[in-house]
């Protein structure tokens, strides 16, 4: 699996954990649903930078 490969599986996983804690909010216990919602945080703000990075980065290998 290349890194590119990678990088979309984390992300596509990080926002499904997100919406996934947002729509089962209410059946989950209060102290899983804060470290959950910790966690989902933490993952959705590195998916945001990396795909921030691969943005800028898009057409390095090209000169």
């Amino acid at each position: 699996m290349d890194m590119a490969t990678s990088t979309i599986i984390f992300i596509i996983a990080a926002f499904a954990l997100g919406a996934v804690t947002i729509m089962k909010r209410d059946s989950l216990p209060p102290k899983m649903r804060r470290g959950l919602a910790l966690i989902s945080l933490v993952m959705i703000a590195f998916a945001f930078f990396l795909i921030v990075y691969a943005l800028f980065t898009m057409g390095e290998g090209t000169l």
